[in-house]
C-alpha cells in the first residue's frame, strides 16, 4: 500500500487543493480503506481563501488557453494519456484501494482515462463549424465554435478518476479551465491524477492551473461552485437529489449545467433470448462494482416462459461469487464505499420485504473487520411496489415478469430515472422496437449486451430525472464550447434578411 501512495506523490497528510501551487486551509479527512478499514492518508480540504484562489487562477489560465490552438491543446492531452499509460498499474491499485472496486475494474478505469485522451485529442482537430447558404446574394452565413470558460467537474466516488477524464479531456482540448471537486470519498485518487496532469503540463510549457482542484465537502466548494458567476459550466456527476440542489442553483444565474444522475437501469430477457447470455450480463451488471455504478442493473424484466430459468442460473451464479479483497484476482465482488452504504441496502431490503417483495438469495452483511461487505441480494419484485421507484446504490436486483411485450416496455419505462436500458432477444421486431421512439425512454438502449459497460466513443447520460446531460463521445464536446453564428457580407450592397425595405435606399435590399 505505502509503496503504491509513494509512487504516485502521496504522502501521510496531502494537500487537497491546487490551483498552479499545492496547498489547503480547509478541514482535515482522514481517509479509510472500505476494504479492511485501515487508514490509508489524510487530506487538508479547500478553505473560503483557497476557494477563491483556484477560481482566479482558472480565470486567469483560460484567457491564455483560449487562444492555444486546438491541436497544441490537444499535444497536451496526448502526453496526459501518456502519462497515465506509465501509472495505470499504480493509478488502478489505488482506485481499488480507496473505492473497493476489484483490480481489474480499478485498471479498466484508468484505462478509460487513456481512451477519452486519445479520442480528445483527434477531436482537438475536428472543433467543426458549419458553413451555411445565405439568402442574400454576396454572403456568408457559419457557426463557429468557441473556448466556454471554466468548467467545474464535481464527481462521484463510484468512478473516482474516470468520470473527470471524460470532462476534462474534453474541456481541455476545447480550450476551458477546469476545476475538479471529487468526492471526499474518493480524495487521494484526485490528488493522484492531478498530480500527474501538472506535470505534464509543466513539461509542455502549459498554465497548470487548466487542472485545478479543490477538494471538500458541499458547502464548502460544491456550492459555491453552482452559485459563481465565473463559473461557465457545471457537469456533475452523483445522485438525483445532489442534481436537484445543484440545477436550480446554476439556472439561478442562467449559468450552464451537463447533469448525468443516478439510474434506475432494466434489462428485459424475451422468450427468444440466448439465456446463458443474458444471465451472465445480468451477473455483471448487478454484481459488478458491488452495484455501485451508475448503470448497474437494478430490474430484470422476465418473460413467464423464462423466468425460471433466469432466476434458476443467476441463484447458481449469486452462490458462487467470490467475496472478499478486491485486490486479490480471485474476488468477483469487493466492498460498498462504506458502512453508511451497506446499511442503505439493508433499509431497501427490509421496504421491498414490507411491500410484499421476497429475498431469493443474499443480503447479509458480512463480518470482516474493517470492511464493508455484503451478499449481494436477489429478490423477486412487483412492478407496482414503490421501492422500485428508487435508484438503490448496491448489490440488490429486483426480478419481476411479463406476459406481453407491451407490457414489458410500460414496466421498464415506468420509473422517474432513464439512464441505461438492456433487451435480450432474437426477434428482430422486439430489438428494433425496444431502440424505437416508442421503446426504451432512456440515453442509453442495448440489445443483447447488457446495461452496463458503456464504451466511451458514444455519448454517455440519460433522460428525465437523469438529467439529460450528456459526456465523453459523439458531439458532447459541444457542451464545453460557445457557438457563434456570423454573418459575413462581402458586397457593396445591404440586403436585409427577409427581403426588408428600411428608408428611402432600401431598394438594395431587392439586390
Amino acid at each position: 500500500m505505502q509503496s503504491v501512495l509513494e509512487k504516485l506523490g502521496l504522502a501521510g497528510e496531502n494537500p487537497g487543493v491546487f490551483c498552479g501551487e499545492w496547498r489547503g486551509g480547509g478541514a482535515k479527512i482522514d481517509k479509510y480503506s472500505p476494504i479492511d478499514g485501515r487508514k490509508l492518508a489524510s487530506v487538508r480540504t479547500t478553505s473560503d481563501e483557497d476557494y477563491e484562489e483556484v477560481v482566479r487562477r482558472a480565470q486567469e489560465a483560460f484567457l491564455k488557453w483560449r487562444v492555444t490552438p486546438g491541436p497544441v491543446r490537444g499535444e497536451t492531452v496526448r502526453r496526459l494519456g501518456n502519462a497515465l499509460r506509465e501509472h495505470k498499474r499504480e493509478l488502478g491499485q489505488l482506485v481499488t484501494m480507496e473505492s473497493g472496486k476489484i483490480v481489474a475494474e480499478g485498471e479498466g478505469e484508468v484505462q478509460e482515462m487513456i481512451d477519452i485522451c486519445d479520442l480528445a485529442v483527434g477531436q482537438s482537430r475536428m472543433l467543426y463549424g458549419l458553413t451555411i447558404q445565405s439568402e442574400r446574394p454576396h454572403h456568408r452565413l457559419m457557426e463557429q465554435w468557441h473556448p466556454l470558460g471554466i468548467v467545474a467537474i464535481i464527481t462521484a466516488f463510484n468512478f473516482p478518476v474516470a468520470v473527470w477524464s471524460w470532462n476534462a479531456a474534453l474541456a481541455a482540448v476545447c480550450g476551458d479551465a477546469c476545476i475538479w471537486k471529487p468526492s471526499e470519498k474518493t480524495p487521494l485518487t484526485a490528488i493522484a491524477v492531478t498530480k500527474i496532469a501538472e506535470r505534464v503540463c509543466r513539461d509542455t510549457d502549459v498554465d497548470p492551473a487548466i487542472f485545478s482542484l479543490a477538494i471538500g465537502d458541499g458547502p464548502s466548494v460544491g456550492e459555491k461552485l453552482a452559485k459563481d458567476h465565473r463559473i461557465a459550466l457545471v457537469s456533475a456527476t452523483g445522485s438525483v437529489r445532489m442534481g436537484m440542489q445543484v440545477a436550480p442553483t446554476v439556472g439561478s444565474r442562467l449559468g450552464k449545467t451537463l447533469l448525468e444522475l443516478g439510474g434506475n437501469n432494466a434489462l428485459i430477457v424475451a422468450p427468444s433470448a440466448d439465456v446463458d447470455l443474458a444471465t451472465q450480463s445480468i451477473f455483471f451488471g448487478a454484481v459488478g462494482t458491488a452495484g455501485q455504478r451508475c448503470t448497474s442493473t437494478r430490474r430484470v424484466i422476465m418473460h413467464e416462459s423464462v423466468a425460471g430459468k433466469v432466476r434458476t442460473k443467476l441463484m447458481s451464479a449469486y452462490k458462487s461469487v467470490p467475496i472478499g479483497n478486491p485486490l486479490e484476482k480471485k474476488t468477483l465482488m469487493g466492498p460498498l464505499i462504506d458502512k453508511q452504504a451497506v446499511d442503505l441496502i439493508q433499509q431497501s431490503i427490509a421496504k421491498l420485504k414490507a411491500e410484499g417483495g421476497e429475498v431469493l438469495y443474499g443480503g447479509d452483511k458480512l463480518d470482516v473487520p474493517g470492511g464493508c461487505y455484503m451478499k449481494p441480494c436477489l429478490a423477486n419484485a412487483k412492478p407496482d411496489m414503490e421501492i422500485l421507484q428508487h435508484e438503490t446504490f448496491g448489490p440488490l436486483l429486483y426480478l419481476m415478469t411479463y406476459r406481453d411485450f407491451d407490457e414489458a416496455i410500460a414496466i421498464h419505462n415506468n420509473v422517474p430515472q432513464g439512464l441505461s436500458s438492456a433487451i435480450f432477444t432474437n426477434d428482430m421486431r422486439e430489438s428494433e422496437k425496444f431502440v424505437s421512439a416508442v421503446g426504451s425512454d432512456c440515453g442509453i438502449a442495448n440489445v443483447n449486451t447488457g446495461t452496463s459497460g458503456a464504451e466511451i466513443g458514444g455519448a454517455f447520460g440519460g433522460e428525465k430525472n437523469t438529467g439529460g446531460g450528456r459526456e465523453s463521445g459523439s458531439d458532447s464536446w459541444k457542451s464545453y464550447m460557445r457557438r457563434q453564428t456570423n454573418t459575413i457580407n462581402f458586397s457593396k450592397e445591404l440586403p436585409l434578411a427577409q427581403g426588408i425595405q428600411f428608408g428611402d435606399d432600401a431598394g438594395s435590399a431587392n439586390a
